[in-house]
């Protein structure tokens, strides 16, 4: 297999969130990805097969485990394939379901990717969970947005949303890695989505990804775009809208997510970013 470097959310190879990506992953069986993931050690990899209709099978592997989707290996993979066959629009088949995503070239001529998620929705978070996660990142009631309630989002993949109060509080993250890799293999969560909000359409994240074998995603895709599914259906940001969210800057790696949300709430979530060549 050939195996492609890219960052994505940035235009920086120093910035955004790193991931590989095969365009040709035929013939490879799960552990032959698995086994590869873990060799390029990003957070993820993607393996795209062509299939006979013009659309690309993608999975994604992080070091450790299979997962449903992973939006910065999606954004990754759309510029590779444009880089190689040209920009357009992309049916991608994941174990999620269908994701479309389109590629561009900007006016200065950076490839930019779009996909549009599955369907999102939210559950509740279940109190003794919550309590639990709290306990483990050391975090008190009183330093929560009581305006931003937690929730369990999904668009794709799963993910707990909770709210900082402060940007400060925000950028204090110290937390157990086993005990929140366990309960988070309990609940078959992805990343745990900690955000705090800027203004009404600009926020600031940071996704704990233990069951990536990683302390912290520098962008996650899937979980921006289960966060905007979370503001449309709880009514918490009037649509259409978009937003912007900013990542990774407290590890080093600053990253732009733009997530756009229509008013439909039947429609997936649009994500858009950057990605080039590291």
């Amino acid at each position: 297999m050939e195996i492609l470097r890219y960052v994505a959310f940035s235009t920086d190879p120093e910035g955004g969130n790193p991931a590989g990506v095969v365009l040709d992953a035929s013939g490879a069986d799960d552990a032959a990805m698995l086994r590869t993931a873990a060799e390029v050690g990003y957070s993820e990899t993607a393996f795209a097969v062509e299939s006979g209709d013009g659309s690309l099978v993608v999975r994604y592997f992080s070091p450790l485990a299979e997962v449903p989707f992973c939006g910065h290996a999606t954004i990754a993979t759309a510029v590779a394939h444009a880089e190689r066959h040209g920009t357009g629009r992309l049916l991608l088949r994941t174990a999620a379901g269908p994701v479309t995503v389109s590629t561009d070239r900007a006016a200065d001529g950076t490839l930019m990717a779009t996909l549009v998620s599955v369907a999102p929705r939210t559950v509740p978070l279940e109190e003794a969970d919550f309590a639990e996660l709290l306990a483990i990142l050391g975090w008190s009631a009183g330093d929560l947005d009581p305006a931003l309630p937690p929730r369990v989002a999904f668009a794709g993949a799963w993910h707990p949303v909770i709210a900082a109060a402060t940007r400060d509080r925000l950028a204090d993250l110290d937390y157990g890695m086993p005990a929140l890799a366990a309960l988070m293999a309990r609940r078959d969560w992805t990343t745990i989505d900690l955000v705090w909000r800027e203004s009404p359409t600009v926020f600031h994240a940071r996704n704990p990804f233990p069951p990536g074998g990683v302390t912290e995603d520098p962008a996650t895709g899937a979980a921006a775009a289960a966060f905007g599914g979370y503001l449309r259906e709880l009514g918490l940001a009037p649509t259409p809208t978009t937003l912007t969210i900013h990542q990774g800057a407290d590890m080093g790696r600053p990253s732009t997510i733009t997530v756009t949300v229509p008013a439909d709430p039947h429609n997936g979530i649009g994500v858009t970013g950057t990605a080039v060549r590291i």
